[in-house]
């Protein structure tokens, strides 16, 4: 009869314990057993409190009236057990946390598609030490070098500026003096 009181809490530990990674293995375990401890520990106590033997201490207890309290008391003793007013909100969070895998994992799959289409692209190209400079401009075409469409200026930074801001001032030339 114990064992029907934690039969819905069992934990399937074979399942558990393929999900858990390798360096937390020690843990499951020490996890485990400290569970075992509880369980043998619950299941040592009977179901139900064991039952009194009031006349037994109607005879032997000399004050009047003291064992009719105590056993009034003992049997309106109700121990309040916490009501579940969560697993909605559990179910709930669950409910959402699994639509939000669900589409995490179609959009992984369309990313996982979209790589997979550029490796395959990447896999269809010439291995760049065989590769000239007509295939690589061939191959990628807004960044290989054009000087005739896009030419390029020292320092040829991407903006085509100078790095430093030195231009040569062309207005004032120094002269060479000359001798006579």
């Amino acid at each position: 009869m114990a064992a029907r009181r934690i039969a819905q809490s069992s934990v399937n530990w074979a399942a558990l314990a393929e999900r858990v990674p390798p360096n937390q293995k020690t843990n499951l375990t020490a996890f485990k057993s400290m569970s075992d401890k509880y369980l043998r520990s619950v299941m040592a106590n009977p179901e139900a409190p064991p039952k009194l033997d009031w006349a037994y201490y109607q005879k032997n207890v000399p004050i009047a009236g003291m064992v009719d309290k105590f056993q009034k008391a003992y049997e309106a003793l109700q121990v309040p057990y916490p009501v579940d007013n969560v697993t909605a909100q559990v179910e709930a969070q669950e409910k959402q946390v699994r639509d939000e895998i669900a589409k995490f994992c179609k959009e992984s799959e369309g990313r996982i598609a979209d790589y997979q289409s550029q490796i395959a692209a990447l896999k269809a190209l010439l291995p760049f030490d065989q590769m000239t400079m007509e295939d690589y401009r061939d191959a990628y075409p807004d960044q290989a070098l054009d000087p005739i469409n896009r030419p390029t200026f020292w320092p040829h930074t991407p903006t085509g500026r100078t790095k430093v801001g030195w231009l040569p001032n062309l207005s004032r030339r120094r002269t060479v003096p000359t001798t006579t």
